[in-house]
């Protein structure tokens, strides 16, 4: 009886202490409980708080507004439409397959934008929205919002796109926007701390010379979103800042003319005041829809683009280099004359061809012009005579001349892709080819081939100079009426409202001649190839003498004339396009009292009396058709200013 009764007590005190610890254990969890409630709620409580207010509400960033640009009249080149677009967060789709399903019911997202969306998911952070679609329809953009709740992750967005004058005539100048790049991002500060979903950056021309002041600063919106995702109201709308709105000295009536002269043309046309600088036309020509790079371009319509043999994307105007060909004539001649060289009398007998050292030049005119004057020879463009001319003068003093009337370097500081060109001298040659300068390439110099290269751009401002009767200006694109300019003071206070005329002589601007005289004898040779039987540009003179211009012709040799083609006497328009000269021409108008000057290049376009002129003939009755409207509005600017 007693073990049984010591066995019994033994389980009953092993019990009681087995309860004991249960009991313990249970106060333990229960305070545990009571401690860690009390942890979330009151010591966490701000922190949890937040996160429920992050699952409550979300916040998305607004691309700003982008500045607009304008011509010289008011008219929009580049401003802003309203777009529908698809933004989704990555980390918030569960299962991109499905995602991908019930997307392709709601909108048109085939394999291609699948994989397209795919390669941009995989630079980018999970957290980071991304545009799925850029340019929806009202019907799809209505719809996802309908059925909001079914598709995680996503959110319908009304925002701003960038629109371009459809006609591409500004493409090349105003250039286009597109997705910010990562390369971009490296670059740019400013990209970096305001990039949101849907923001776009210039890519070339103005738009990316003005991307900083044009960008403007992104919106911020605040919304009550239920378990779905789906917007129930808006808590706070921040504005974001547009970007600034910049008025160009652009006239798109004319910029959009000439657009349509170049058509099925391979080219550049540049017009420009020869008093302000101010930028009228730059038209490249084949042009492109710069539209197309807003919403990101189809790999079809790139390749199109980059296969084109006429090179769409390349701004001609300042990018293309061509030699200057007969249009650096005057020039040629305007340096001989100030460095008193030869005098205006010189006669120089031309027979077709000269040769020196066993080499043969040849003139364009196979039996030759007999006897030239200086004036005589830039109204026929005689090669012989200035071939005679700058063997007399020198490529070193030639250069000189060139550079001060805006060869050989940049007019712009705008554009990232303009080239400064080639005006040759001796060191020139020994620092980049590492030879020395020989005789024979001075006088092809005088004729403006060899190893001269220009921009078209360059080509209207060395006309302009000249008509402007020998003043430096300073060429602009970007109109700022509050901006005090020497050249537009010095020929605001010469104006003249009655007769135009423009005196330039007692301002302060910078010369680049030695002697008046100079000036005007080429300008009036000018006047002779332009307006006088035998001028190479006769037949494309306009008669009236509200129009009357002066201008001379060019043509660019590509390629080496070989002896049995001369004996052939071939044709431009028998040979393959490729193989053809290049057809160049510049000019001021009116003449009597300038205020214009144009430069035309047409690759492969032959002669330049027959490939530029004509072009020049219609451009200029346009350009001084529209000058008395511009010249009111110029005006009224100036007062106000």
């Amino acid at each position: 009886m007693l073990n049984i009764s010591e066995a019994f007590q033994s389980k009953s005190k092993l019990i009681n202490r087995r309860m004991f610890l249960l009991s313990t254990l249970k106060v333990v969890v229960f305070f545990g409980i009571i401690s860690r409630l009390f942890y979330l709620q009151i010591s966490e409580n701000i922190k949890y708080k937040s996160l429920s207010d992050k699952n409550r509400l979300r916040e998305w960033k607004v691309p700003p507004k982008r500045g607009v640009i304008l011509d010289f009249f008011g008219n929009k080149i580049a401003s802003n439409t309203q777009v529908y677009q698809l933004h989704m967060i990555p980390e918030d789709v569960p299962n991109l397959d499905e995602f991908f399903f019930k997307l392709s019911k709601l909108i048109t997202f085939g394999e291609s934008e699948k994989r397209r969306l795919l390669k941009r998911l995989k630079k980018r952070k999970p957290w980071e929205p991304i545009i799925v679609s850029e340019n929806l329809s009202w019907s799809e953009f209505s719809k996802l919002n309908l059925f909001l709740h079914e598709v995680q992750g996503i959110k319908p967005v009304v925002a701003v796109a960038r629109k371009y004058i459809s006609d591409g005539s500004s493409a090349h100048l105003i250039g286009y926007v597109s997705e910010i790049s990562r390369k971009d991002l490296e670059k740019s500060k400013l990209l970096r701390e305001i990039n949101v979903p849907g923001l776009k950056t210039g890519k070339n021309g103005l738009e990316k010379y003005l991307n900083s002041k044009i960008i403007g600063q992104p919106g911020l919106q605040r919304f009550e979103v239920n378990a779905y995702g789906k917007r129930i109201k808006e808590l706070k709308f921040i504005q974001g800042k547009s970007g600034e709105n910049f008025r160009t000295t652009l006239d798109t009536e004319v910029q959009q003319f000439v657009s349509k002269q170049l058509e099925n043309r391979s080219g550049s046309v540049c017009v420009m005041d020869i008093y302000t600088g101010d930028i009228i036309a730059m038209v490249s020509s084949p042009t492109f829809d710069p539209n197309k790079f807003v919403y990101g371009i189809s790999q079809k319509e790139w390749d199109l683009l980059i296969e084109d043999k006429k090179k769409p994307l390349i701004n001609k105007s300042v990018s293309g280099l061509y030699p200057p060909g007969s249009t650096i004539k005057p020039i040629v001649a305007l340096s001989a004359l100030e460095n008193d060289v030869v005098s205006t009398k010189k006669i120089v007998r031309c027979t077709g061809s000269m040769e020196l050292y066993g080499q043969k030049y040849h003139c364009w005119k196979e039996k030759g012009h007999g006897y030239m004057s200086m004036r005589s020879a830039i109204k026929q463009s005689c090669d012989i005579y200035f071939y005679e001319v700058a063997r007399r003068l020198g490529i070193d003093r030639l250069s000189v001349t060139a550079k001060n009337f805006g060869l050989g370097k940049k007019v712009f500081d705008l554009f990232i892709e303009e080239r400064s060109g080639i005006v040759p001298d001796t060191k020139w040659k020994l620092n980049n080819i590492g030879r020395g300068w020989v005789l024979g390439e001075t006088l092809i110099s005088g004729i403006g081939q060899g190893y001269f290269q220009s921009t078209p751009m360059q080509l209207c401002l060395m006309m302009a100079q000249l008509a402007n009767g020998g003043y430096e200006i300073k060429p602009r694109i970007i109109d700022d009426k509050y901006a005090v300019q020497p050249t537009i003071n010095a020929w605001r206070e010469k104006f003249n409202e009655i007769n135009n005329n423009i005196d330039l002589s007692s301002s302060n601007l910078k010369k680049l001649y030695r002697n008046k005289e100079n000036i005007k004898f080429v300008l009036d040779a000018l006047y002779g190839a332009t307006n006088e039987p035998m001028g190479t540009s006769y037949r494309s003179r306009l008669t009236k003498p509200e129009y009357i211009y002066a201008g001379k012709t060019g043509t660019s040799q590509i390629r080496r004339i070989t002896a049995e083609e001369r004996e052939l006497n071939l044709k431009q328009k028998d040979l393959p396009y490729e193989r053809r000269d290049h057809a160049l021409f510049t000019a001021f108008a009116p003449y009597k009292y300038p205020r214009y000057a144009i430069s035309i290049v047409i690759e492969h376009g032959g002669s330049g009396s027959s490939g530029a002129a004509p072009i020049a003939k219609k451009v200029i009755k346009k350009v001084l058709d529209r000058h008395k409207i511009r010249q009111k509005l110029q005006l009224d600017l100036f007062q106000e200013a």
